[in-house]
């Protein structure tokens, strides 16, 4: 069995920056453990796939050791597989997904993916997550994840958190985020548990992060960038329940998974 395979960028428009992600696109669902050992294989931080359904498509996103509800950057690669190699009169497309119904639209360049909004509520922070990421935090939260507010960027980029202590904590993963100098906000993503130490570029942080950032700063759209080694540059804006992410993508690879 022969699969097709796309790496991809995202939120950049330049290779070797941004998140990578590995996308595979299916003709029918194969088996759950084969995409497992093809995440594994792969070693992203996320492996997407897609096959379709109707008039759109199911999504599901794999890290290195397990399956996740919810993922910005490897969904961004995929509409950009569907958009500029599969289906290039398309400026829409639709996924069902283990959290609910996405939508990924494109004007020019951009693609902008619709998400569900998740604002941060307060919360009791494990002991274990103060002692692991160091600094001084201004305020912690949580959503999907912990959510650690430092008061200035030089504080997030400053972070040399210890992993094995992040693992020990109960969410996905630690948001840790602060205002910007060159952005609105930026922010950093540790997911140890998920086997990813430091994630490049999140998208599904931005659920988070824009209803938090919009409330505080008292806008909608908003400017971010992640500052990982990476980097990454994301436009959000808070819609309601919602929330728009946007951002390029760059096409790095193109090749076959030969299985059996």
């Amino acid at each position: 069995m022969n699969i097709p395979i796309y790496q991809v960028d995202a939120f950049t428009s330049e290779v070797f920056k941004g998140n990578p992600a590995a996308v595979c696109p299916l003709r029918a669902w194969i088996d759950e453990g084969t995409m497992q050992l093809v995440a594994r294989e792969n070693n992203l931080s996320e492996t997407a796939f897609f096959a379709p359904e109707g008039d759109h498509f199911r999504i599901r996103w794999f890290t290195p050791v397990e399956e996740v509800e919810l993922c910005g950057h490897a969904t961004l690669a995929t509409a950009f597989v569907i958009f500029t190699e599969l289906e290039p009169a398309r400026t829409e497309v639709r996924f069902d997904s283990l959290s609910g119904p996405l939508a990924v639209s494109r004007s020019g360049e951009m693609l902008s993916m619709d998400f569900p909004s998740q604002p941060p509520e307060a919360c009791n922070p494990p002991a274990v997550l103060l002692e692991g990421l160091g600094g001084k935090p201004a305020a912690i939260l949580k959503s999907a994840d912990y959510f650690v507010v430092y008061e200035d960027e030089d504080d997030v980029r400053a972070l040399e958190p210890r992993m094995d202590l992040l693992k020990q904590a109960d969410l996905r993963g630690v948001i840790v985020t602060a205002p910007g100098t060159a952005s609105d906000f930026v922010s950093r993503f540790f997911a140890p548990r998920l086997g990813i130490d430091e994630d490049p570029v999140t998208g599904s942080a931005h659920c988070a992060l824009t209803p938090y950032w919009s409330e505080r700063i008292g806008r909608e759209e908003l400017h971010a960038l992640q500052v990982s080694p990476r980097g990454g540059e994301l436009f959000c804006r808070a819609s309601g329940g919602r929330v728009i992410i946007s951002g390029h993508a760059a096409r790095y690879m193109q090749g076959t998974i030969t299985l059996g």
